[in-house]
C-alpha cells in the first residue's frame, strides 16, 4: 500500500521535490536554485534544459531522504510557475531558446499592438484577463517572431509549447519516446488563450494573437491520472494525477474550497486568490478571473486573483543587487533596527506594476528619501512594501465580490518573517493566519495528485489536516493605518508612465 504523495514544485527560482505523508506532513524535501537569465532590461529567461535537470535531481534526492521506493508513492503532482513559456522541438526536444518567464516584459510592444483594437481588455469576457506582458500567449508569438526559422517549424507542426508544467509532464512521461503533451485547466486559463466557459482553447484569439493551434497541449482537470514517469529515477511508474499553476496549488492546499475563502502566498511575487465558486467573475477593478481547480470530470472552480510581480523578489534583489544583506532571513533583524519606515516607500516596480493597475510602463521607486534614512529603514521599506501591495489587491477583491474578508492565510517562504506578517494584520485590520505546512503550493499539487488515485478521499480530508500554527491579530489603530497608505498610494503614482 502506497504510503506518500509526491510533489515537483517547479517555482521561479527554484525546483523543489517534496513528499508527504496521509496526514499531510512533510516526510522528506530537497531543493535546487536555477539561473536567473537578464539579457537586457526588463527580460527575464530560464533555460528550460537547466530546470528539467534539477528537477529530476530533487525528485531522486527526496526519495532517498525519505527511505522510499516507486512503491510507496501514491502519485506524482506537478505545480509550476505559471507564465513561464517554452517552445520546443517534438521530434528532438530541444526548446528553440530560452524560457521566457512570467516576469520578462519584452512583448510590451505586441501588447499595445494587440490593444489598438478593443483596448486592454480586448480579450477579457473571454479569458478573463487584462492584455499584458506577464501571460504566456504573446511570449510565444515573440517565440515565432524573433527566433530564426521558429515561425515555419510551427505551422509545419514541429514546435510544441507549454508552461513550465507542460514542458515536465512532457519529458516525465518519455518526451520524444510517447510523451503526453498536456496541460490543466488552471495553467490555460493563463495563456490567454482558453475560453473560460468552454475550458477549451479559443481558435479566433489564437489566430489573432498568433499562436498555431498545432503548438498547444491538450487541456485536462488538475486532478486526473495523466500518465506515468517514464524517464527513470527513482518513481518509474508513479502516476502522475495532479496538475497546477502553482498559486492555484496554494489555495487547494489550504483548503479554500468554499466561496469567500481566500489565501495570500508570499513568494517572488505575491497571490492572492479568492474562491468564487463555479462561476466565474468579471473584475472591474483590475484583478484577473482565473480557474482555481477543477477535479475530474466536476465542473470547474474559478477564482478572483490579484497578482503582484515583486515582493520576495525585492529582498533577493537588496542581497544580490544592493548587497545590503547576505542572505533573505537578515532583512528582517536589520528592519527591527529602526522604529518605522522613515518616511521611505519602495515601489518595486520593476517589471511593471501588476494588479490592480497593470501598466507595464512603470518602473520602481524610492520615494521620500531623505539624509535620516538609512539602511534599516531601507529594510523595512522593503518588507512593507509587500504589505502594502496585498493591501491593495485585497481592497480591490472587496469591491469586485461584495465580500470582506475577515481573515487571511497566508503562506510561503516570507510568512517566516514576523516583522513582516504583524505589519501585514495592522495594515490589513485583519487576523493574519499561518498554518503548520507553510509550502501549501508543493503540499497542493500532492492534495490533488492523491484524490485522484484514492490516497485521499475528498476536499474534506484536506480540510481535516488543515492546521494553524500562528495567528497575528491587528495592533495598529486607524488613523495611523489610513495614514501609512495615503503615502504608499501617493508613492504607487509616481511610478506610471516612466517610459512613453
Amino acid at each position: 500500500m502506497p504510503k506518500y504523495s509526491a510533489a515537483l514544485d517547479q517555482g521561479t527560482t527554484s525546483s523543489r521535490a517534496m513528499i508527504f505523508d496521509h496526514s499531510g506532513q512533510v516526510v522528506a524535501v530537497s531543493q535546487k536554485e536555477h539561473e536567473q537569465i537578464y539579457p537586457k532590461p526588463g527580460w527575464v529567461e530560464h533555460d528550460p534544459k537547466e530546470i528539467w535537470a534539477r528537477c529530476q535531481e530533487v525528485l531522486d534526492e527526496a526519495m532517498d531522504k525519505a527511505g522510499a521506493s516507486a512503491d510507496d508513492i501514491a502519485a506524482l503532482g506537478i505545480t509550476n510557475q505559471r507564465e513561464t513559456a517554452v517552445v520546443w522541438d517534438r521530434n528532438t526536444g530541444e526548446p528553440v531558446m530560452n524560457a521566457i518567464v512570467w516576469q520578462d516584459t519584452r512583448t510590451d510592444k505586441l501588447v499595445d499592438e494587440l490593444g489598438a483594437d478593443g483596448g486592454q481588455d480586448r480579450f477579457r469576457s473571454k479569458v478573463g484577463l487584462p492584455l499584458a506582458t506577464y501571460f504566456s500567449g504573446p511570449k510565444v508569438r515573440w517565440i515565432l517572431d524573433n527566433v530564426d526559422g521558429a515561425a515555419a517549424r510551427a505551422d509545419a507542426g514541429d514546435l510544441m509549447f507549454g508552461n513550465i508544467d507542460t514542458w515536465l509532464i512532457w519529458n516525465l512521461t518519455g518526451g520524444t519516446d510517447g510523451g503526453h503533451h498536456i496541460t490543466d485547466v488552471t495553467n490555460a486559463s493563463r495563456t490567454m488563450l482558453m475560453d473560460l466557459e468552454s475550458l477549451s482553447w479559443d481558435s479566433n484569439i489564437a489566430s489573432t494573437i498568433g499562436v498555431p493551434e498545432s503548438m498547444l497541449p491538450e487541456i485536462h482537470a488538475s486532478s486526473e491520472v495523466y500518465g506515468e514517469v517514464r524517464s527513470g529515477g527513482k518513481l518509474q511508474g508513479v502516476a502522475i494525477a495532479g496538475d497546477l499553476g502553482d498559486q492555484q496549488a496554494a489555495t487547494f492546499g489550504q483548503a479554500c474550497f468554499d466561496i469567500g475563502e481566500a489565501k495570500n502566498t508570499y513568494g517572488t511575487g505575491n497571490f492572492m486568490l479568492l474562491n468564487t465558486g463555479e462561476e466565474a467573475v468579471q473584475s472591474k477593478s483590475g484583478l484577473l478571473t482565473t480557474v482555481c481547480y477543477r477535479i475530474g470530470d466536476r465542473k470547474p472552480v474559478y477564482a478572483l486573483e490579484g497578482s503582484i510581480a515583486i515582493t520576495g523578489a525585492l529582498v533577493q534583489w537588496m542581497r544580490d543587487n544592493l548587497r545590503m544583506i547576505k542572505a533573505a532571513p537578515e532583512v528582517e533583524e536589520l528592519a527591527k533596527s529602526v522604529d518605522d519606515n522613515g518616511g521611505l516607500y519602495i515601489v518595486p516596480a520593476f517589471s511593471g506594476l501588476f494588479a490592480p493597475y497593470w501598466k507595464s510602463n512603470a518602473r520602481g521607486v524610492f520615494a521620500g528619501l531623505t539624509r535620516y534614512v538609512n539602511a534599516g529603514h531601507i529594510a523595512r521599506a522593503t518588507l512593507e512594501a509587500t504589505a502594502f501591495q496585498t493591501r491593495e489587491v485585497m481592497d480591490a477583491m472587496a469591491t469586485d465580490s461584495g465580500v470582506t474578508l475577515e481573515s487571511l492565510k497566508v503562506d510561503g517562504g516570507m510568512v517566516a518573517n514576523d516583522l513582516l506578517m504583524q505589519f501585514q494584520a495592522d495594515i490589513l485590520g485583519v487576523p493574519v493566519i499561518r498554518p503548520q505546512v507553510a509550502e501549501t503550493t508543493a503540499l497542493g499539487a500532492a492534495y490533488a495528485a492523491g484524490m485522484a488515485t484514492g490516497f485521499w478521499e475528498s476536499e474534506q480530508s484536506v480540510r481535516d489536516n488543515w492546521a494553524e500554527d500562528k495567528t497575528w491579530q491587528p495592533q495598529m489603530d486607524a488613523d495611523k493605518r489610513d495614514e501609512y497608505y495615503k503615502y504608499w498610494k501617493k508613492a504607487v503614482t509616481r511610478t506610471f508612465d516612466w517610459f512613453d
